[in-house]
C-alpha cells in the first residue's frame, strides 16, 4: 500500500489550474470588460481602458524592438501623467524590471541608481533635462537609450534630451502585441531606492506576485468599491505609487493624475472629477485641512483618504474629520510595497467622543489582507512583547508583502531578515488589543538624563496648537542631560507665536521633561512625499549658531 497521501497523487500543477500572480492581468481584464470607461485622465488628455491598455501593448513591444528583455532595468524620471501609469504595464510586460526614480533627486544620487541599477533604458520628463544630463554625463552613460515625455500639462523649462520622444517611441510598437507574463511570480516586476538618509541608497526588488496581492490588498483592506476616481497627490515613484496604478487596474476605476501638490488644484480636482480617493503624507492632509473653507465649496461627496509615512498628528485626523474627510492610517516602508499594514476601523468606535476616535484611528494597526505577519518584537530576543501599550521594541512584518530583498546587497538583505522576520527600524509598543502603536523610529529617540523620550509624542502636542503647520522633533547635544528635545516649527501662513509660548502650550500636554527646551521657526526639509527630513534638522541641531 503507499504510503502517498491521494491529495498528492493525479492533481498537478498545470497550465489549465496555475498561472502565476502578476498585476498586468489586471488592465487586460479592465480594457475586456470597460473598454469605454475612463482609466486616466489629465488635462486635456483622457484615455479609457482600452486606450491605456493598447498604449501600454505599444510601449513593451518598442521596448522589445529596442533590445530590452527579460531582467533588464527600464529607469524612470516621470512625474504622475499617463506615462508613468502606462510604465506600469509596459515596462514588466517586455519583460524588463520598471526603476522609478525620485524626481527630486541630485544627479550625483541618479547617477549613482542608473549604474548600480544598470539601467539600459531611460525615459525622462523634459522637466528634469538639466538635472538628467548630469546625471548621465557624472554616470558615464553614453550608451543609455534616453527617452522623452513632453506632457502638453507643463510649460516650464527643460529640454529635449533623447532620440525619440515617448509618443514617436511607442508609434513604433505593435498594439496587439501580448505583454508577456512571468513564467515564475518571484520574478523581479520593479525596483525601488530607498531615500539613502546615510550613505548609498538600497535598491529595494518586488516581485509580480507581491505586486499583485498588495494591489488586491489596497482595494480589500480599504474597502474600495468598484470605479472609484482615484486622485495621483502621491508620486507614483514612491514604491510604485503604493501599487496604486496596479490597484487602479484591478478597480478598473479612474487615474486623475497630478503634477505638483497644490491645496487649491487637488480641491478642484476633486470637484471636477468627483474624486472618490487620495493618498499621501501627513503634511498634505494637513495642507488641504488649513486651505481656505472657500475652496472646498460644491465638494459635496465623500473623499477617502489613506495617510501614511510618518505617523499622522492626532490633529491632523481630527481637521480632516472636521472637514467631512474619511481619513484612513496605514503603515509601511519601501521594503514592503508601501502600505502593508492598516488601522482598520471598527463601528463602534463612531460612537466614541472624538479625541478618543482620533487616538485610535492613529495608529498603524493590523496586517494588510495579504501580509501574514504584524508584530513588536525584542530584536534581540525575538520575542513578541507583551500587549501592554508600554514594552517597546522594533516592528517586523513576515509575508508576501515583504521584498525579494536589496540588489546586490546579499549583507543588507540577511540583516533586514534576520531571525525569519523584516525588521523595520520602527519602536513601537502591542495595545492589548493587538493594534500596533509607534513610538518612534530608533534613531529618533531622545534619550535625556536616561530617560527615553519619543519625538512622536512631543510632535503631537506641538500640533495641538493652532499656529502650527507642521512640527518635528530631534536630539540636540547637551552638556548636563546628554540630549535635549530640540522642535523645529512651521508655522501656518499669517500664523504668530512665540517660542516660550509654544513651550508653555507643551507644558499642559506633557511630563517636565519631554518638553522642548529649543524651538527654531522655519520652513521644514521635506521629501517629494511630503516626509519631513530628520537627518537634516539633526545636523542643524548640533550647532548651536541655530539658535542664536
Amino acid at each position: 500500500m503507499s504510503n502517498t497521501s491521494p491529495y498528492e497523487q493525479g492533481l498537478d500543477r498545470t497550465a489549465a489550474n496555475y498561472v502565476p500572480l502578476t498585476p498586468l492581468t489586471f488592465i487586460e481584464r479592465s480594457a475586456h470588460v470597460y473598454p469605454d470607461r475612463c482609466a486616466v485622465a489629465h488635462g486635456s488628455r483622457n484615455y479609457t481602458w482600452h486606450e491605456s491598455y493598447t498604449r501600454s501593448r505599444m510601449l513593451a513591444s518598442a521596448l522589445r524592438q529596442h533590445g530590452i528583455g527579460k531582467n533588464d532595468t527600464v529607469a524612470v524620471i516621470l512625474n504622475n501623467t499617463p506615462e508613468m501609469f502606462e510604465c506600469h504595464f509596459g515596462v514588466p510586460g517586455s519583460g524588463a524590471v520598471l526603476n522609478t526614480i525620485n524626481t527630486r533627486l541630485d544627479a550625483e544620487a541618479i547617477a549613482f541608481i542608473l549604474n548600480h541599477g544598470e539601467a539600459k533604458l531611460l525615459i525622462t520628463d523634459r522637466e528634469y533635462s538639466r538635472t538628467v544630463t548630469k546625471a548621465l554625463q557624472l554616470a558615464g552613460r553614453d550608451d543609455l537609450i534616453v527617452i522623452d515625455v513632453d506632457d502638453p500639462e507643463y510649460d516650464g523649462p527643460g529640454e529635449r534630451m533623447g532620440a525619440l520622444d515617448y509618443e514617436a517611441f511607442i508609434a513604433q510598437g505593435q498594439a496587439d502585441f501580448d505583454l508577456i507574463q512571468p513564467k515564475d511570480e518571484w520574478e523581479a516586476i520593479s525596483l525601488n531606492y530607498t531615500s539613502g538618509t546615510t550613505g548609498n541608497p538600497k535598491g529595494v526588488v518586488y516581485h509580480h506576485r507581491g505586486a499583485y496581492l498588495n494591489a488586491m490588498s489596497n482595494i480589500v483592506s480599504w474597502g474600495m468599491p468598484p470605479h472609484s476616481v482615484y486622485l495621483w497627490t502621491l508620486p507614483m515613484f514612491h514604491c510604485n505609487g503604493w501599487c496604486f496604478p496596479w490597484t487602479m487596474a484591478a478597480n478598473a476605476g479612474t487615474n486623475v493624475c497630478l503634477r505638483r501638490v497644490d491645496a487649491r488644484l487637488i480641491f478642484d480636482k476633486i470637484r471636477a472629477h468627483r474624486v472618490t480617493h487620495y493618498c499621501g503624507a501627513p503634511i498634505v492632509h494637513s495642507m488641504l485641512a488649513s486651505a481656505p473653507e472657500a475652496w472646498r465649496e460644491g465638494i459635496d461627496h465623500k473623499v477617502s483618504g489613506l495617510v501614511a509615512a510618518a505617523p499622522p498628528p492626532a490633529s491632523v485626523i481630527e481637521a480632516m474629520t472636521r472637514i467631512g474627510f474619511d481619513i484612513t492610517h496605514v503603515y509601511g516602508l519601501t521594503e514592503t510595497y508601501g502600505p502593508a499594514a492598516v488601522c482598520a476601523k471598527h463601528d463602534e468606535w463612531a460612537d466614541l467622543p472624538l479625541d478618543e476616535q482620533v487616538a485610535r484611528n492613529g495608529r498603524q494597526g493590523v496586517r494588510y489582507h495579504a501580509q501574514e505577519g504584524i508584530t513588536v518584537m525584542n530584536p534581540e530576543t525575538m520575542e513578541e512583547v507583551p500587549a501592554d501599550g508600554e514594552t517597546m521594541g522594533e516592528i517586523m512584518f513576515r509575508g508576501n508583502l515583504v521584498m525579494k530583498g536589496y540588489l546586490k546587497n546579499q549583507k543588507a538583505t540577511d540583516e533586514a531578515f534576520r531571525g525569519g522576520w523584516y525588521h523595520t527600524g520602527d519602536l513601537a509598543v502591542l495595545q492589548p488589543d493587538g493594534y500596533v502603536k509607534i513610538k518612534d523610529r530608533s534613531k529618533d529617540i531622545i534619550i535625556s538624563g536616561g530617560e527615553n523620550i519619543s519625538s512622536i509624542e512631543v510632535e503631537d502636542a506641538l500640533y495641538k496648537h493652532p499656529a502650527v503647520l507642521a512640527a518635528a522633533v530631534v536630539a540636540a547635544p547637551d552638556d548636563k542631560w546628554g540630549e535635549i528635545p530640540c522642535a523645529f516649527v512651521e508655522l501656518r501662513e499669517g500664523a504668530e507665536v512665540s517660542a516660550d509660548e509654544l513651550i508653555s502650550h507643551c507644558r499642559s500636554h506633557l511630563a517636565g521633561y519631554k518638553i522642548p527646551k529649543r524651538v527654531q521657526f522655519t520652513a521644514l526639509p521635506k521629501t517629494s512625499t511630503g516626509k519631513i527630513q530628520k537627518f537634516v534638522l539633526r545636523e542643524q541641531a548640533k550647532s548651536t549658531a541655530s539658535f542664536e
